[in-house]
């Protein structure tokens, strides 16, 4: 149904009967690639069955929606290390932490790892005590746990980590025998052509003294030679963090991973390690007719890939702007996995307009979240306590970690599990979308892909059987191949040079691909990117200023959302154990607020308690305002996990919801949301 309608329970063969009408109705019409499946994109089998469908029924628009909070760090690995991922790091043995941005204690998965490795490295060793730098606008969790809060203007994380990489260079603290074995980039060079380059040493030294980098961050500039010193004087040292939310994200990252490469912090105990994956059974090649063929060949909705986002491989955030100028093509069937882009933004506005244009919706949703409110069709899933699945570890330990999910009650509603359908309308499909789902059931697919596991004869268990480890898996639901092997440089990067590279080697590839390898056209894609840096500094860890939507001078403030524990992904609205421990940290429950500076407030005439509009260039909410000195000036936040008007009783109609505010705007390279790129004011209600 659409809002104003009533919700009519029909039967499962008959939803699955309209959902494969609809599909073979886009088939028989040419439209396939007018399906878009978003999706959560998390690791584990929904995500490759959903990319593997859309693959053989002839789309390109597999959406991942991921953790939009964390998804800038894989992508400066890639650009530096040559993999695509979020890394680990060897907390255990670390002596010092420099974190940008990243909540080390609130919301890094997995959370309680990182809980365990934060006991550890302050209390865990005798006559050791790790000391750790929060770097963020805002004095968190962890800034309140670290042994210190630096505030810093918002946009500039990546601008303080070159300031600090001066230093290190300066003093030449750095670890001398890594970059010369493991990097590439870092000295001046002449390539092959016998173009002569500068290297990232000579940047830094040029562009990012001290006192510069104080003035555009706001960091003293003693505190600046204090922290480069720091770092390079007690090794094993980390920076780390994720400051991917400004669209100047992907440079600032890059920044953050230089300071790894100066104190050789790369696959060292201590340091930061690349995840080793589960060795699954790879899935048999997509069975692929000729509408399937010709359907993936099509632009994606989101142009993910383009020249609009080059890097991208989904954006999410585009989706309401391509659906409303019908561009590339106009979007015939829409599926949602796990995800309620009605409610998690940003631009929730513009995707309200866009389902609006989308001839049919179809939730997987097991809760009436706000998506699926204004869906045409729901599949309801099983929760995780009803249904099998697997999931692999976050990068985290290093070595392999595999958990086993399996029904421990009987499905409490008339739900089936998503994958279970998603098979069953491949079935019904026939043909070659069929043939590339060969297995009975979900249980069945998950044996499949957990055979190679059993195969690799390593880790936890190795039986005579797959039939005695698919039982002792089952019985344990676990399963992990420790230890973490270090200095496995053949892993650990995989640049075309075989080296932790300065210079991105893989960046101008893409970027002069892209143009045609054509100067005045690369030229003309730099500016619609809206990057300032030009030559070799564009392809190295630089400070791209950071855009903000809203003048300044109307919207004084920089919005910054955060989140708390109890957010629990998103989910924690809807638990009334987390809506009670929502805000312990200024008593504040089962409500949102705005934190303001107490001496901002009193200028605005603001009490503590008063409701106060936030307003942006796009909407305004209200909400409650509370003092809070560990607010900056200039920054104002917001929690993210109320406003909901779904979802149910605990989480409805209570509170604002931060993202109906944040502006359209993204990282344009990375294809990565800005999600802090928004000014607001702040006025009594």
């Amino acid at each position: 149904r659409r809002e104003g309608g009533t919700w009519e329970s029909i039967s499962w063969d008959e939803a699955i009967g309209l959902v494969v009408s609809r599909l073979r109705e886009l088939r028989d019409q040419g439209q396939a690639h007018t399906c878009v499946f978003m999706h959560d994109g998390q690791r584990g089998p929904m995500s490759d069955l959903i990319a593997r469908f859309c693959q053989a029924y002839g789309t390109p628009n597999s959406v991942a929606v991921g953790n939009v909070r964390a998804d800038g760090p894989p992508l400066a690995h890639y650009l530096m290390q040559g993999w695509n991922d979020h890394a680990g790091y060897d907390w255990e043995n670390a002596n010092y932490l420099l974190c940008f941005g990243g909540s080390f204690l609130e919301a890094w998965q997995p959370t309680v790892r990182q809980l365990r490795a934060y006991s550890h490295m302050r209390r865990g060793r005798p006559g050791a005590r790790a000391k750790m730098v929060q770097i963020e606008p805002r004095l968190s969790v962890t800034a309140a746990k670290a042994d210190e809060w630096i505030p810093i203007t918002p946009g500039t994380e990546g601008v303080l980590a070159l300031g600090i990489a001066y230093i290190v260079l300066y003093e030449e603290l750095y670890d001398k025998e890594f970059i010369e074995d493991h990097t590439f980039g870092f000295e001046d060079w002449t390539d092959e052509g016998g173009e002569e380059h500068i290297g990232f040493r000579t940047m830094v030294l040029r562009d990012y003294e001290p006192e510069k980098v104080a003035g555009i961050t706001g960091v003293p500039v003693a505190t600046i030679w204090r922290l480069g010193r720091e770092f390079a004087a007690n090794k094993p040292a980390v920076a780390a963090g994720d400051v991917s939310e400004q669209t100047n994200g992907l440079f600032s990252q890059m920044a953050v991973q230089a300071l790894n490469a100066l104190g050789g912090s790369v696959a060292v105990p201590g340091g930061m390690i690349r995840q080793r994956d589960v060795p699954l059974t790879p899935w048999p090649e997509v069975v692929l007719d000729r509408i399937a063929a010709q359907g993936i060949t099509m632009p994606r909705v989101d142009h993910a890939g383009s020249e609009k986002y080059p890097l991208a491989e989904s954006v999410y955030q585009a989706i309401p702007g391509s659906v409303g100028r019908g561009d590339p093509y106009e979007v015939g069937l829409l599926f949602l996995h796990r995800t309620n882009p009605l409610y998690s933004g940003p631009n929730v506005r513009g995707f309200y307009e866009a389902f609006d244009r989308i001839p049919f919706i179809v939730s997987f949703s097991p809760f009436m979240d706000e998506s699926s409110e204004r869906a045409d069709l729901i599949l309801p899933d099983c929760t995780y306590l009803e249904k099998w699945f697997y999931a692999s570890l976050e990068p985290s330990l290093g070595y392999p970690v595999l958990g086993l999910a399996q029904p421990v009650v009987e499905p409490l509603y008339n739900t089936i599990n998503s994958g279970e359908i998603l098979l069953t309308i491949a079935r019904e499909l026939g043909g070659s979308v069929a043939a590339s789902f060969p297995w009975a059931d979900f249980e069945e697919l998950l044996q499949f892909r957990l055979r190679g596991v059993f195969e690799g004869g390593r880790g936890l268990m190795v039986r005579g059987s797959f039939e005695e480890f698919w039982d002792e898996l089952r019985a344990r639901g676990l399963w992990y191949d420790p230890p973490y092997e270090f200095e496995q440089w053949e892993e650990v990067l995989t640049t075309p040079s075989g080296r932790l590279e300065f210079y991105s080697q893989q960046l101008r590839d893409a970027l002069e691909t892209l143009a045609g390898h054509d100067a005045q056209k690369l030229e003309a894609l730099l500016e619609e990117l809206q990057l300032q840096a030009r030559g070799d500094e564009l392809l190295m860890p630089h400070y791209e200023p950071a855009r903000f939507v809203g003048d300044e001078n109307e919207y004084p403030f920089h919005l910054n959302v955060y989140e708390l524990i109890p957010y629990a992904e998103g989910g924690g609205a809807t638990a009334p154990w987390m809506q009670e421990i929502f805000g312990l940290h200024i008593k504040e429950v089962w409500d949102s607020w705005v934190e303001i500076n107490p001496g901002t407030a009193g200028g605005l005439g603001i009490a503590d308690g008063d409701e106060v509009w936030v307003e942006s260039p796009v909407g305004r909410i209200k909400t409650k305002a509370r003092l809070y000195p560990g607010a900056m000036p200039t920054v104002v936040n917001m929690p993210l996990g109320q406003g909901h008007q779904a979802t149910g009783r605990w989480a409805q109609d209570r509170g604002a919801n931060p993202n109906e505010i944040i502006a359209d705007e993204s990282d344009l390279l990375a294809g990565l949301p800005a999600g802090l790129a928004t000014r607001v004011k702040v006025y009594r209600a």
